[in-house]
């Protein structure tokens, strides 16, 4: 594992901090969770775009719904 130097402001460092430990674990973990999020969300977004392709003119969505079809809860 590689170590790097960031900076921030104190006060959001102290912040997420205390967060990470009410959530019971470290800042350090919650960033290492955030870079893998930050670099795989260009191939997430690329998946999906696949997925959406691969159904486009095989989904039917049927008959126009009324108004107030639309509009129910």
């Amino acid at each position: 594992m590689k170590n790097i130097t960031l900076s921030a402001d104190e006060k959001l460092i102290e912040a997420a901090r205390e967060r990470a430990r009410a959530e019971h674990t470290t800042l350090n973990e919650q960033f290492r969770r955030w870079l893998v999020d930050y670099t795989r969300r260009q191939e997430r977004m690329q998946r999906y775009d696949e997925v959406v392709e691969s159904l486009r003119g095989k989904v039917r969505v049927g008959r126009k719904l009324t108004r107030d079809e639309m509009n129910e809860r």
